[in-house]
């Protein structure tokens, strides 16, 4: 075994077990630090691979903004050592099939999907290429996407707020 695929293994074993225990975790403070480590794991991914922005990306929207607020609603919310309750039964055992389906589906994808190996891509990837692609109004452009992104960390941001906003009660 090749010591590029010792640190792929390595990366893959982050990005799983955080993922793995974001969701098992009964403390919602460590399933948010948790979520941090599979998405940093995520980033590094995209470092070995060299697409040096993707990653950048990848940290400063997802590591740096949503963790971040998911973080401070729980913060602001929630007293941050407590237990969250144990989930139903039924629950339970509709999400671990829902989640066994879809890595069967996307497995049957995979493996049915014949790769073809082009010599050169559509973009190369450096930031300036990939900023004029993504700005781009054209037929390959990625404008709409990003509006998209947009408004996903707008959306998050709200609702970050509605969680925090806490209701007085009258006595």
């Amino acid at each position: 075994m090749s010591a590029s695929q010792i640190i792929f293994y390595i990366i893959a074993a982050v990005i799983i077990g955080g993922g793995i225990l974001a969701v098992t975790s009964r403390k919602i403070f460590r399933a948010a630090i948790y979520l941090l480590f599979s998405l940093l794991g995520i980033a590094s991914l995209y470092f070995y691979l060299n697409y040096e922005f993707i990653a950048a990306v990848q940290i400063v929207v997802y590591v740096g903004g949503i963790v971040v607020l998911i973080i401070f609603s729980v913060f602001l919310t929630h007293a941050s050592g407590d237990e969250m309750q144990k989930p139903v039964l039924w629950r339970a055992l509709f999400s671990g099939l829902a989640a066994v389906f879809a890595t069967a589906l996307t497995l049957l994808y995979i493996t049915e999907h014949t790769f073809i190996p082009t010599a050169n891509a559509a973009v190369a990837p450096s930031v300036k290429n990939i900023g004029l692609q993504m700005l781009s109004t054209t037929q390959y452009g990625y404008i709409l996407p990003f509006e998209v992104v947009s408004m996903l960390l707008l959306a998050a941001l709200v609702g970050c707020i509605v969680i925090a906003i806490k209701i007085k009660t009258k006595e």
